[in-house]
């Protein structure tokens, strides 16, 4: 399965619309209120009233028509990175109660999580004139939520000792990519042992991407998680070496 940002082009245009039109609105009014023309005022904070009122009106009418998805293991979501997408995807799934070896073995207060992600630049989303240059991915929130709404971070001192195990992968998710290309990253989550149902969300971080149309980082706009439950076990820290 793929999840593809809906509508990518025409909404970001659409919010580049909106931002000059802004602009333009504001110069107009500021132009008034020097030269003293009241008509020129009144027409102008009409027209950004009316404008902000529609975007707002279809940014909250799209967040209220969305549903939350839930990806499976293999399942691609997709970030518009305006020329191209960036797809991200869950690969594997292990779970341990203790990681490292000898002295530097940590037990979880509850259940290391082990996700691999990977991130692919996909070939097929961009056009003959790009070129292959390499990009690098927006920043991303990686977290696992559950059923009860608790929000986890990745697990600093299960990703310390993770990543000194041999096979771990530690690529960060801003690495450059050229069309493509794709590496996977390990995240460690200590979660709780009475943990149902977890989620992960991997995320835009961009504060522009609320006024977005459509971005699920919009307000009231539902998620897109990938499922990381039930975990292939690993019955010891040995398995991780």
């Amino acid at each position: 399965m793929i999840e593809m940002p809906k509508y990518a082009p025409l909404v970001i245009v659409m919010f580049l619309g909106a931002c000059s039109g802004l602009l333009f609105t504001g110069l107009a009014f500021l132009y008034g209120l020097v030269t003293r023309k009241r008509r020129v005022m009144q027409v102008s904070a009409a027209l950004a009233a009316s404008g902000v009122l529609l975007y707002a009106t279809l940014l909250l009418g799209f967040s209220l028509a969305s549903a939350d998805k839930v990806l499976a293991v293999g399942d691609q979501k997709h970030f518009c990175e305006v020329d191209c997408h960036i797809a991200y995807s869950v690969t594997s799934v292990t779970n341990a109660s203790e990681l490292g070896v000898g002295e530097k073995r940590i037990s979880a207060a509850g259940k290391f999580y082990v996700v691999r992600v990977q991130t692919w630049f996909d070939p097929t989303t961009i056009g003959s004139f790009r070129g292959n240059g390499p990009l690098a991915p927006s920043p991303r929130k990686v977290a696992v939520l559950d059923e009860a709404g608790r929000e986890f971070s990745p697990s600093q001192p299960g990703q310390r000792t993770y990543e000194l195990t041999p096979g771990a992968t530690t690529t960060p998710l801003t690495t450059p990519l050229r069309p493509g290309e794709s590496y996977s990253t390990d995240f460690v989550f200590d979660l709780p042992a009475d943990v149902r149902q977890p989620r992960l969300l991997v995320g835009d971080v961009d504060p522009i991407s609320a006024l977005i149309i459509g971005h699920e980082d919009s307000p009231l706009h539902k998620k897109i998680y990938f499922a990381i439950s039930p975990a292939a076990p690993i019955n010891n820290a040995k398995s991780l070496r």
